[in-house]
């Protein structure tokens, strides 16, 4: 790929107008060197809503376009950000592929986690972005939360010359349910939890364990062993409940809402190194919980994102409408709470995007790449197939090439 010149300002154009792109934007207010150059979604109603919020954040022209193709051609963006559900990804690459094919001016394309619904089709995605001579970058937020950029930069500068490199990450990520209905039909978003959530987990475990520096790929993987379970959303009460507010009848379809994973990986002096992830929908709390571990030989590393410096306590005699001021997820508006004061700076959203803006402003490659999402979909579809099978799957598995999880199928 032809070395590109560096830009004063990234110009970027979001696809998408959901909940993640409002939060990206959010975050945006920390990142310095770009411009929200435009705004594509399909409904015109929410992409007019996220293009205005993008205004009066102070972050661009945020210019309203009615396609990609004219979004892309306009020469008032330089990359685009990906940010629509799962089922939807694939044809926006593809048309993507295609105006950068006949002359659209771009140079990256940021995608969401996960890349795509299936391992097919996110070796796909990949094919295209480099058959297009785009950069590309993954964005999966939690490998730059602040908790474990620190952590990590602290127990590989401090801990592992004197005794040796960590040999397990444990990751669990728990809500009560996602917010769109989308995310809880299975052809849609090409799974459940497992899906949703533990492309989290795997991957900011996988980091953890990868020396500073190193591609992800260079710790080779195993194994994969998993469990899944509908432990709440298909009880009546529930499934009622979901049928009335997301319109989506879990008695007929329903999606895991609890899974449980383990990885085994292997470095390159042959020590074997392990990953435990567990997600769940049917966690309630106070809201969004993120709890990380990273052990070692003489050492052990850990965070939970309710466990903040910050909480308020508010009395039964208070009554408040129904929010998410305090934290992701919120699921009480009384008692003793916990307060995440900056989510986009915690959870990473704000440093990934500080690290992507200035890759692509520079042409350069981030750290994370489709490269990276790709191997995301090997471990998810992995994990997929031994919960169907009910044992232990090895890789490389050829079976895992076309798979589609039962739950999707």
């Amino acid at each position: 790929m032809q070395k590109l010149p560096e830009l004063p300002q990234l110009r970027i154009g979001l696809v998408g107008s959901g909940f993640i792109a409002a939060f990206h934007l959010q975050s945006m207010l920390g990142v310095r060197n770009v411009s929200v150059g435009g705004v594509y979604s399909r409904s015109a109603e929410r992409r007019t809503r996220i293009a205005d919020k993008a205004r009066s954040l102070g972050l661009g022209p945020a210019r309203v376009f009615d396609s990609i193709e004219a979004m892309s051609m306009s020469g008032e963006v330089d990359a685009l950000w990906i940010l629509t559900p799962n089922d939807s990804r694939l044809d926006i690459m593809r048309e993507i592929h295609r105006v950068t094919k006949a002359g659209a001016p771009l140079r990256a394309i940021a995608c969401e986690k996960p890349l795509a619904r299936t391992l097919a089709e996110a070796r796909e995605m990949r094919r295209l972005v480099e058959d297009a001579g785009l950069l590309h970058g993954y964005l999966e937020n939690q490998l730059f939360s602040t908790a474990v950029m620190r952590g990590k930069d602290i127990i590989w500068r401090r801990a592992v010359p004197g005794s040796g490199r960590p040999y397990l990450a444990r990751a669990a990520e728990e809500h009560s349910g996602p917010h769109e209905p989308w995310f809880w039909q299975g052809d849609k978003q090409g799974g459940g939890v497992l899906s949703d959530m533990m492309c989290h987990s795997v991957e900011v475990a996988r980091f953890m364990l990868t020396a500073p520096g190193a591609k992800r790929d260079s710790l080779r993987l195993l194994s994969a062993s998993a469990t899944t379970a509908n432990l709440k959303w298909t009880r009546p009460h529930y499934a009622a409940d979901l049928k009335a507010r997301m319109g989506v009848d879990f008695t007929k379809r329903p999606v895991e809402d609890f899974a449980r994973g383990m990885l085994t990986l292997e470095d390159a002096d042959g020590h074997q190194l392990m990953i435990e992830a567990t997600t769940s929908w049917a966690y309630v709390g106070a809201g969004l919980r993120i709890q990380l571990e990273l052990l070692g030989p003489e050492y052990s590393m850990e965070f939970s994102s309710l466990s903040t410096g910050l909480k308020v306590f508010l009395s039964r005699a208070i009554k408040g409408s129904e929010g998410e001021d305090l934290v992701e997820k919120q699921n009480s508006e009384q008692g003793l709470m916990p307060v995440v004061e900056d989510e986009a700076g915690i959870y990473g959203y704000t440093d990934e995007n500080r690290h992507m803006v200035e890759a692509f402003r520079r042409g350069m490659s981030p750290t994370e790449t489709f490269d990276d999402g790709v191997g995301v979909m090997e471990m998810l579809m992995g994990l997929y197939r031994s919960a169907e099978l009910g044992r232990t799957i090895y890789f490389p598995d050829p079976e895992l090439e076309h798979y589609i999880p039962r739950v999707a199928r």
